[in-house]
């Protein structure tokens, strides 16, 4: 199986492919092969096969393959536009894009409610948002009582849930970034404005840890 295939039909050359994701992203066709050298990285770090596999996901993230975090799970799934268990080239650059500063509010707004919305329902429940809440403190190694998790995830339902039906909407969760920019500030990573010049070292940790 090969991951580099954008879509069916006559095989596109190099150029052809990045110059597609260019017209389909907010990258430049030079961005979008330098993401290609990255790519090639992180999609050989376990499984050589063209393809960044969840532990790869993982270990890009954590430097551990094996350990288990429910919001890097979420991104995984969300970059897994396919929803074959891996993350394909094309996927990979369209799912990046979201995340680049040029990219409008309105489309990462949709992309961190569909992050909250677990069961994918259209609504972000209560026991959603306390579930990743809770991935956020334990990835930020902070450890706080299960009072205080749930005043936070109370406080935060009270003040996003205008319609006070027990849950948030699309509609509610845009009123709410645009009240609090920070939610947008975490949805934007300014590097990849400048991905040809250097890569991030945070997906760079793809060597495991004895």
């Amino acid at each position: 199986m090969s991951c580099f295939c954008l879509m069916k039909g006559k095989p596109k050359t190099k150029q052809e492919q990045s110059s597609i994701l260019a017209l389909e992203t907010s990258f430049t066709v030079n961005e979008v092969e330098a993401l290609l050298d990255l790519f090639k990285k992180l999609s050989s770090s376990i499984i050589d096969d063209g393809c960044i596999h969840k532990e790869e996901f993982q270990l890009a993230l954590f430097r551990n393959k094996s350990k288990q975090n429910l919001l890097a799970s979420r991104v995984f799934d969300m970059f897994d536009i396919k929803r074959n268990g891996v993350i394909e080239f094309g996927e990979f650059v369209r799912s990046l894009s979201i995340f680049h500063p040029k990219t409008s509010e309105e489309k990462k707004i949709e992309f961190a409610f569909k992050l909250f919305d677990l069961g994918k329902t259209g609504y972000i429940e209560h026991s959603e948002l306390k579930e990743m809440v809770l991935a956020t403190l334990t990835e930020s190694e902070v450890t706080v009582t299960e009072d205080i998790v749930e005043s936070i995830v109370e406080k935060t339902m009270e003040e996003v849930d205008s319609k006070g039906d027990g849950k948030i909407d699309m509609e509610e969760w845009k009123e709410y970034a645009a009240k609090n920019p920070s939610l947008l500030k975490i949805m934007t990573l300014p590097y990849l404005k400048d991905i040809t010049m250097a890569f991030p070292s945070f997906v760079l940790h793809t060597e495991v840890e004895d």
